[in-house]
């Protein structure tokens, strides 16, 4: 029951949820706040959610907040809090991490927010404003609009205005609020146009007004006047902002990701910065009396510009930006696990670690040799030409390889499909959808070669890898044929045919095993040094996307349409982990450590990681029935999940393991060595010298001598007088002694042996000693101690000290044993029951053996 609130709270058990790489911006405006006491500027951006807080003075991470139920739809800060609103709810975070305050009282999803001195103002959906205390978390006021006469799309607070706030609307009329009074003090008709963005300028009573029809207006809202007007081109403005280091330039953000810089004195456009986000401006903000501005859009990018240079254009100074849409294959970069490249739909490559690395366009790449020359090949999507990277300059790399033999015919509909780089990371492998396959030179570029006379497959080449040591070649193709070639003389040396066309394959060098998806959902593995089939792995409901080995070649991990992860243990042929995704995953790879599976996902921009469970704690991996229902497991964020739930439900079940397994085995205790191992050897250890022998005093030359027939040295000492005493009747029985006594008559030996177990070896061995009758005992007393030793052969437990304890007992009294009829005979039943237990236990190990045997030898 515990292990299935186990799969229920986390789906999987080998894979738990880590974290979330590449995710630093979406579509909300950020917030700008500013530390007196560090004197610095901050930056925090909402990512699904949380929301990441970035110092800008470096872009560097500062802190990550924790979750919240759902994603964060609007993000306020004041000098002390940052507000985050989810759905109808309101956070207020301390510290940029742990929520302090919550705020409910919305019947709809609020979408704005507006931090005003100790009170907060939030709007939602259906057209309510609430003002709340912030400390107290009561609702002070609540005003109610008009949806159809003036719907809130905008708000603000004009500096200096007491108790003033200015709400803007769709309409495109404006009002003028005094929330002490809870009086509407004035209405603007606006300018047949909503208003999407309200901002204070430098300038006292002056307001900027941001219209979807393009036009920014600058208000004086105390004589309402308009002092001057500008259009933009691109759109709806999203963004507004002011210069205030002496420059009277406005900047105003686009749908399209441009930038237009207008200067107020001379009231025209100075500058245009485009494409400074693939999206729309989410937010724009200039920092106070410095010549940076910081954007942010829903490219999943933060980006600072400077303003330094003539022409009144910012350049790019510094950034953060991670895929601005799906990534579509990604794979670890090098033996450490801490780099991963990822292709993205957006045009990039880009490496994933402490530092993010943009590349360009691939869809599919390989990596070695990195610091000799390059080191990625990658293919892109449609098109014939290959081009390779340089890892280490974060650049592309010297040669675009192209086959001649198509006159470089752009009208020609080949395109590479698959590349593979050999181990010694000096040739690149590259198969078309002709069905040739050619080999390329890294360090040169030149072509070396192609596999078959004419063409290697007669459809599309899905696949192609070199194994470990250079020396084969696998391809697969549409023509739902294997072949596998000599890596040097390109010559075809097996052909399988395939029960299905393939789709992908991926080769696991250090075992030789070559995974093959096929296009009926299915999963063949090919032994490379035995040229066959050894697995066939079915059960997946849709397309296979991706797969990926453990680093011992153990698990084969599989991703596909179905929304499914599944892990596939080798060995056993068996589905030993399944898991649920909202989103499918695209890519999948394994940590080379084995610590970490990365995946990336459908319309998911970040790599989510995945930690390996069974590297920190004792995970059960059981067979799963084929009818067996997995569970979802929530993708990682860039956060740590708070955990709210019963800690007891969470554990995993732990196998117990029976006394006995089975009747015909026999169990060892589970006491230390210590404690039985010694029992033959304890007078060794008691009387191992201290010290190195000493040489004897020199005896006197003259010695007396007694006088008789004989004579005698005389002693210099009287004889002492023995001082061993027998105790016979006086020794006292023991606990030990009494019990077996009482099992003479009971026959359940139970209570002895669990005595002696928790004894040391010099209790044991004075336990022993004092059943002889010349130390009080008796000889009952030691046939019944033969019948405990028969017991626990008889049972097959504690075998181990059952031996050990028979060992020392025939060590002190083998003499008395000899002399005594009735323990003679109870000795001869002991030594049958022993004979007995042994050979069965030599036909299991034999038979064991020769299994063991057969799986090494035997070509399965």
């Amino acid at each position: 029951r515990s292990e299935k609130n186990f799969l229920k709270c986390w789906g999987s058990s080998i894979f738990c949820g880590f974290r979330a790489l590449g995710l630093y911006s979406n579509h909300l405006p950020h917030v700008v706040r500013f530390h007196k006491k560090h004197q610095e500027f901050y930056v925090v951006t909402a990512v699904g959610r949380c929301f990441h807080t970035y110092n800008v003075k470096k872009l560097g991470i500062v802190a990550v907040s924790n979750a919240l139920p759902a994603d964060i739809s609007y993000l306020a800060a004041d000098r002390m809090l940052v507000y985050a609103a989810h759905g109808k709810v309101i956070s207020a975070f301390a510290k940029n991490r742990k929520v302090v305050h919550t705020y409910e009282g919305h019947q709809a999803d609020v979408h704005l927010l507006l931090p005003f001195g100790d009170h907060l103002i939030s709007v939602d959906k259906e057209n309510a404003v609430i003002i709340w205390d912030v400390d107290s978390e009561d609702m002070y006021l609540q005003i109610l609009f008009d949806k159809a006469s003036f719907d809130v799309s905008a708000v603000m607070h004009p500096s200096t205005y007491l108790n003033k706030i200015l709400f803007g609307s769709s309409q495109g009329s404006l009002q003028l609020w005094n929330i002490k009074a809870n009086k509407l003090l004035f209405i603007f008709p606006g300018w047949e146009s909503a208003v999407t963005i309200l901002q204070q300028t430098p300038a006292v009573d002056v307001v900027g007004v941001g219209l979807a029809s393009g036009q920014i207006i600058i208000h004086n809202i105390k004589f309402n006047e308009t002092l001057m007007k500008f259009q933009q081109d691109w759109g709806p403005i999203t963004a507004l902002s002011f210069r205030t280091d002496g420059h009277p330039v406005m900047a105003a953000g686009s749908p399209v990701g441009h930038i237009g810089l207008w200067d107020l004195e001379e009231k025209r456009l100075v500058g245009q910065m485009r494409d400074t986000h693939t999206t729309a401006i989410a937010g724009l903000t200039f920092l106070h009396s410095e010549p940076l501005l910081i954007t942010n859009g829903a490219d999943n990018a933060i980006r600072v510009w400077i303003f330094d240079v003539a022409g009144g254009e910012g350049r790019l100074l510094r950034f953060r930006m991670g895929h601005s849409a799906p990534p579509t294959k990604i794979q670890h970069y090098d033996q450490s696990g801490q780099h991963i490249l990822s292709a993205g739909q957006d045009g990039t490559l880009q490496s994933f670690s402490t530092f993010c690395l943009k590349l360009s366009t691939p869809d599919k790449q390989a990596l070695a040799r990195q610091s000799d020359w390059d080191s990625i090949v990658a293919c892109h999507q449609g098109f014939l030409v290959t081009t390779t990277w340089n890892y280490q300059k974060g650049s592309m790399g010297a040669y675009k390889l192209e086959p001649e033999r198509f006159n470089k015919n752009r009208a020609l509909t080949v395109h590479a499909t698959a590349v593979d780089i050999s181990s010694c990371g000096n040739f690149a492998v590259i198969a078309l959808s002709s069905g040739h396959i050619d080999v390329y030179n890294m360090q040169s570029g030149l072509h070396r070669g192609q596999y078959g006379k004419d063409r290697a497959h007669s459809g599309p080449v899905r696949g192609v890898a070199v194994d470990a040591l250079n020396e084969l070649t696998v391809s697969t193709g549409a023509d739902r044929l294997l072949k596998i070639w000599k890596f040097k003389s390109k010559e075809l040396l097996h052909t399988v045919s395939l029960p299905a066309s393939p789709a992908s394959t991926l080769l696991h060098r250090d075992s030789g095993m070559l995974a093959i998806a096929l296009d009926d959902f299915t999963v063949s593995i090919l032994d490379m040094e035995t040229k066959r089939i050894v697995r066939r792995f079915s059960g997946q409901r849709g397309q296979v996307n991706d797969m990926t080995f453990s680093p011992d070649g153990r698990w084969l991990i599989i991703a596909s349409m179905d929304c499914t992860i599944r892990t596939w243990d080798l060995p056993s042929g068996s589905l030993v982990d399944c898991f649920l995704v909202d989103s499918a995953a695209i890519s999948i790879s394994f940590s080379p450590t084995g610590n970490f599976l990365a995946s990336s996902h459908v319309d998911c921009l970040g790599i989510y990681l995945w930690s390996n469970n069974t590297l920190c704690s004792l995970v059960s991996l059981r067979p799963l029935p084929a009818d067996y229902e997995p569970f979802v497991a929530i993708l990682p964020g860039s956060y740590d999940e708070e955990e709210d739930t019963d800690a007891d439900n969470l554990k995993m079940a732990e196998y117990v393991s029976p006394a006995q397994l089975d009747e015909q085995l026999v169990t060892l205790s589970l006491l230390p060595d210590s404690r039985w191992k010694n029992l033959l050897h304890l007078d060794i250890i008691r009387n191992k010298p201290k010290e190195p022998p000493k040489v004897p005093k020199a005896a006197p030359f003259f010695i007396p001598t007694i006088p008789g027939l004989v004579p005698h040295l005389n002693s210099l000492s009287p004889s002492p007088q023995s001082k061993v005493v027998n105790l016979g009747a006086l020794a006292q029985k023991s606990s030990f002694y009494l019990q077996l006594e009482e099992a003479l008559d009971t026959n359940l030996y139970e209570g002895p042996v669990q005595l002696l177990k928790e004894l040391g070896p010099s209790a044991i061995d004075t336990e022993l000693r004092g059943l002889a009758p010349g130390m009080g005992g008796d000889i009952c007393v030691m046939q019944s101690f033969l019948k405990m030793i028969g017991s626990m052969l008889l049972s097959r437990q504690d075998f181990d000290l059952a031996q050990a304890y028979l060992a020392l007992f025939l060590k002190l009294h083998l003499r008395l044993i000899a002399e005594q009829t009735l323990l003679m005979e109870e000795a001869g039943n002991v030594l049958e029951l022993l004979e007995e237990t042994w050979t069965s236990m030599q036909t299991i190990l034999n038979h064991s053996m020769c299994l063991l045997s057969y799986i090494k030898s035997a070509l399965l």
